[in-house]
């Protein structure tokens, strides 16, 4: 036994070279093991974390240049509509092709018109509608076909008619929100509630009319399985209820926007532009079963009109800002660059949120909930003593030349008509409104979490002039007719006060 134990502690004492070449190296390659994990750990950490970084950059940066458009027309239609997109398209800027069913009479090429393109043969298709038209496979179709003219550096690819007006800088603006390598499919629903519930479109469907986007990466995998789409739904009467139903397969819902507007509306648009919904106009539709939205003006002249102020001031163009003028009791609301409504007295702002509904029902016969809509309303005044005074955008310009700081003046003059004799004195003197601002400028997080902006009724030089100075809100701060307090408490403007 003793012989044992010094064998055993020799052994302990004095290991064999090749067992401690042995221990000494699987220890080595634990220690390279773990640091090898620890720095492949790291690496992807990192990577993720400039990709995603990356990433966020490169989507802030979304412009009119990375979207693609598809605008459906026909023989038909395209003398007549084409004016309507030469308003708004910029050849130098973008993208896309207007389809047609069958080649035009006239050239366009190198217009400042977009690029003609026939549609393809779409008679291998069904369509069961009974009164509809099939073209609405063809108009469908353009998806596919706009996503086959293979454009490089596409982000976005975004659908509309001939008729269709897009405002492309808040377009872009809206767009620059979303990740387009993800699936989107963005737009917006009819204004009317019958339009939404029938079993022809839905609640849920962007309409082609108003426009639809669709990113980049959802557009190549919808190309390539429209076609089967096609065949499984003769029996629906549009096109944008089929793209609608093969997204509906494809497992993706509608992202709603609301500056996106069919106009399932006929007659006098002014009660749904001054109040607009708090976000950037993107569209508007229809435009020739409506009234010319400013006096005196043609239909083509009025959108011109309209356009041109958006220019100045694209992110803000109608959106509503409300004040107070306590001193002569009055209340202002500005539907910037359209018009300013002024009303005698106090109005909460909850009633100047509601749509004025200036306009008529889209449908000609009345039907049961035809007179519906997805927006809340209020009654025209029968009385026209408590409707506001009305002025309507006349110019505009910029007294300073800093593109950082940019204050754009707009001037609104009122049309004349006002069937009220029973009117304050100094409400009847008013002859026009003086609007100053900063060029509104919005980031990804004020897209994301939009809040009106507010305004105060500066001094004016005569009882015939309004000026009033639109600037952003105080935190806390509430709009209302404050008693026994004056409505400049602030002084947001040094420039538009000379």
């Amino acid at each position: 036994m003793f012989c044992t134990r010094l064998i055993m502690s020799s052994k302990t004492r004095n290991p064999p070279p090749f067992k401690f070449v042995i221990f000494f190296s699987s220890l080595l390659s634990l220690i390279y093991f773990m640091v090898s994990v620890s720095i492949i750990h790291s690496t992807a950490l990192n990577y993720i974390w400039l990709t995603k970084s990356n990433y966020v950059d490169s989507s802030s940066d979304t412009s009119i240049n990375h979207v693609v458009f598809g605008i459906a027309s026909s023989f038909r239609s395209w003398e007549k509509r084409k004016e309507y997109i030469r308003l708004w398209w910029k050849p130098e800027q973008m993208r896309g092709c207007v389809f047609v069913d069958k080649m035009l009479l006239q050239n366009y090429a190198n217009s400042s018109l977009p690029p003609i393109c026939v549609s393809e043969d779409t008679s291998r298709f069904p369509y069961s509608f009974r009164g509809g038209d099939r073209s609405a496979i063809r108009v469908a179709r353009v998806l596919l076909e706009t996503v086959n003219l293979n454009h490089s550096d596409v982000r976005w690819f975004v659908f509309g008619d001939d008729d269709t007006v897009f405002f492309a800088e808040n377009l872009a603006k809206t767009l620059s929100k979303y990740d387009h390598s993800l699936w989107y499919y963005i737009g917006s629903i009819s204004e009317t509630f019958i339009q939404n519930d029938n079993d022809l479109s839905s609640f849920e469907m962007g309409y082609g009319g108003g426009g639809f986007a669709v990113s980049h990466s959802l557009a190549k995998v919808l190309a390539k399985v429209l076609d089967s789409c096609l065949h499984r739904y003769p029996h629906l009467y549009g096109s944008d209820a089929r793209i609608y139903s093969c997204l509906g397969e494809l497992g993706v819902a509608l992202t709603h926007e609301v500056g996106f507007h069919q106009i399932d509306l006929r007659g006098d648009l002014f009660g749904l532009l001054a109040s607009h919904p708090l976000g950037p106009l993107i569209s508007l539709h229809h435009l020739d079963n409506a009234d010319p939205i400013f006096p005196k003006k043609t239909r083509h002249q009025a959108v011109e009109h309209l356009l041109k102020a958006a220019t100045f001031d694209p992110n803000r163009i109608v959106q509503q800002s409300i004040c107070y003028d306590k001193k002569f009791s009055r209340t202002i609301s500005i539907s910037w660059g359209h018009a300013v409504q002024v009303f005698e007295g106090n109005v909460l702002v909850r009633d100047l949120l509601q749509v004025r509904k200036t306009f008529k029902l889209w449908r000609k016969r009345e039907i049961p909930y035809s007179n519906l809509y997805m927006f809340n309303t209020r009654e025209v005044d029968s009385d026209p003593c408590k409707r506001p005074t009305i002025f309507f955008l006349d110019s505009l310009s910029s007294p300073t030349s800093s593109t950082d700081d940019l204050v754009v003046k707009s001037i609104y003059k009122s049309n004349g008509f006002d069937n009220c004799v029973e009117k304050k004195d100094l409400t009847k003197k008013l002859e026009e409104i003086r609007v100053y601002s900063h060029k509104l400028d919005l980031n990804i997080k004020q897209m994301q979490a939009r809040r009106r902006q507010c305004c105060n009724v500066l001094p004016s030089p005569d009882d015939k002039v309004v000026e009033i100075a639109i600037r952003e809100c105080g935190r806390e701060e509430l709009a209302y007719m404050h008693p026994g307090m004056s409505t400049l408490g602030h002084e947001p403007l040094t420039t538009a006060q000379h």
